[in-house]
C-alpha cells in the first residue's frame, strides 16, 4: 500500500517568533487526531511580508497565523478577508480555499470565550478599559462591542492611532467606544474590566508593566492580559496583590488556537491536550 509521507504545513509569521509556543499546542492536537500536519515558527521582518505570503502560496501551506507586526499589513497581500476580520481591520489567521488565501480573525473570539468560560463573566452591560490600539486591541474591542458592552474606553499613547481606531470601530459596531490618551499613569476608575492588549510585559521584557495604578480599581474588576509569555505578568501579579480577579493570556491563546484549528482542519481539537501542551511548553505547572 502506498504511503503518504508529505506533511501539511501551517505556521506563524511574525517578528519575533522564537518564543511563540503556539506550535506546541497545535502539533499536540494534530498528533492526537492522527493528522500529519506541522506548525512552523517563521521569522519575517516587515519588509519581507509580501515575499513570505508568496512563499505560503508556493509551499501550498494549509494555513498560517500572523503575529506582531503583521496583523494589519498582511491584509494587502491576501485574496479576500472575512467580513468580521474586515470589520476588525486585522487578520491573525489565514486559511486556504483552493488557490486563494482568506484572512480571518480569531483573537477577539478567543478572548471573549476566555472571559465567559474561564473568568465566568459576561461583557453584556460592562464598562471596559482596553489598553492599546494594535491588531489584538482592535479584535478585542470589536468582539466586546458586539457582545453588548455598555462602554469601551480605549487608552493608547499614540493619540492619532488610538483615536482613528476608536472612530472606525464605533462606526462599524454602533457601540459606545471612546478614546482616552495614555498620559502618565492610567487609573481604572469605575470599570468592570481592564484589558492589556499591548505587548508590554511580553518575554523577554518580563519586568515591564503598563503604567497602571490599580489601587483605585473597584472591587471585583476583572484584569485581563493578552500577554501569554509569561502567563503571570507583572500586571496580573499586581492585580492579585490588590485582590482583583485575573484572566491570563494563555486563555486567549488557547481558544483562538482552537478556533483556528477548526478553520484549517474542519475538525474539533482536544482542548485539554492543547492546554496541557501549552503549559508544558512554558514550564508552567500542569494541574
Amino acid at each position: 500500500m502506498a504511503r503518504n509521507f508529505q506533511a501539511e504545513l501551517t505556521g506563524v509569521l511574525g517578528s519575533p517568533v522564537a518564543e511563540n509556543p503556539t506550535g506546541a499546542m497545535l502539533e499536540a492536537a494534530f498528533a492526537a487526531l492522527g493528522l500529519n500536519w506541522r506548525y512552523l515558527n517563521i521569522e519575517v521582518p516587515p519588509e519581507g511580508l509580501r515575499a513570505a505570503i508568496d512563499g505560503v502560496r508556493a509551499f501550498g501551506m494549509r494555513g498560517i497565523n500572523l503575529t506582531i507586526p503583521h496583523k494589519v499589513a498582511v491584509m494587502e497581500w491576501l485574496d479576500d478577508v472575512a467580513p468580521d476580520a474586515r470589520m476588525i481591520g486585522a487578520v491573525n489567521t489565514v486559511r486556504r480555499d483552493g488557490a486563494r488565501l482568506i484572512g480571518e480573525n480569531t483573537d477577539g473570539k478567543g478572548f471573549l470565550r476566555g472571559v465567559r468560560q474561564d473568568a465566568g463573566r459576561d461583557p453584556l452591560g460592562m464598562r471596559i478599559a482596553v489598553l492599546g490600539a494594535g491588531g489584538a486591541a482592535r479584535a478585542i474591542v470589536t468582539e466586546l462591542a458586539l457582545a453588548g458592552a455598555r462602554e469601551i474606553v480605549v487608552v493608547n499613547r499614540g493619540v492619532e492611532r488610538g483615536a482613528r481606531m476608536v472612530e472606525d470601530l464605533a462606526a462599524k459596531t454602533h457601540a459606545r467606544i471612546l478614546f482616552e490618551p495614555w498620559r502618565g499613569v492610567f487609573a481604572p476608575l469605575g470599570f468592570d474590566m481592564l484589558v492589556n492588549a499591548t505587548s508590554i510585559g511580553l518575554f523577554p521584557d518580563v519586568d515591564a508593566m503598563p503604567p497602571v495604578d490599580l489601587a483605585p480599581a473597584p472591587p471585583g474588576m476583572l484584569v485581563a492580559d493578552a500577554v501569554f509569555n509569561p502567563p503571570e505578568t507583572r500586571l496580573l501579579a499586581a492585580a492579585r496583590a490588590h485582590g482583583l480577579p485575573v484572566l491570563d493570556g494563555l486563555s486567549m491563546l488557547v481558544y483562538q488556537g482552537v478556533i483556528g484549528f477548526e478553520i484549517w482542519t474542519g475538525r474539533k481539537p482536544p482542548e485539554d491536550i492543547m492546554k496541557r501542551a501549552l503549559l508544558e511548553a512554558l514550564d508552567v505547572a500542569v494541574p
